[in-house]
């Protein structure tokens, strides 16, 4: 799999984190946090039993109802049902590695690099990134942690060939 990312396409948004002011630590001063505090954060972080399926769950939600959103009002503005599907996934790829699900951050990245650089949430962009949540969900749900080994190299080459697809049809169609 290459290392190509936003397939080769100028992205047309951008789902940067925007950090808002600090108003607190303004007040408050600052100060570093010693490094038992952050040892301790980490072991934390590494020792988490927090199950992710509920979690992931709720995200999954959100993203089928934007989907369905894309499916049945396709003359809403394109921006907002495209925001209504990067949201969940973005949330997803935060939270997968946090809870040891590497895949799907992963495959959360590659689904937010496609709707970064699509112009409209058409019919066949729209059915590729139920193809995201469907493959999400599988993997959530068979509680596939780590890379998922061969079958999840499969299943991400699976969604990079639909989203190259996707875009060579497009270059033919102009």
């Amino acid at each position: 799999m290459s290392e190509e990312t936003h397939y080769n396409q100028q992205p047309k948004r951008n789902v940067e984190f925007i950090v808002p002011p600090n108003t607190l630590k303004q007040k408050v001063g600052t100060g570093g946090l010693s490094d038992d505090i952050l040892d301790k954060a980490q072991k934390l972080l590494e020792n988490n039993s927090v199950d992710f399926q509920p979690l992931a769950e709720m995200y999954l939600a959100s993203l089928m109802r934007g989907i369905e959103t894309s499916q049945k009002t396709p003359d809403e503005d394109e921006e907002y049902l495209i925001a209504l599907m990067l949201y969940p996934a973005m949330q997803l790829k935060a939270n997968g590695g946090m809870f040891k699900y590497p895949l799907v951050t992963t495959m959360a990245d590659k689904l937010i690099q496609f709707l970064e650089v699509i112009d409209a949430p058409d019919e066949e962009a729209v059915e590729i990134v139920l193809a995201f949540h469907t493959t999400i969900r599988a993997v959530v749900m068979g509680r596939i942690s780590g890379d998922g080994g061969s079958h999840g190299r499969e299943l991400l080459k699976a969604l990079n060939d639909a989203c190259t697809r996707y875009f060579e049809k497009k270059v033919k169609r102009h």
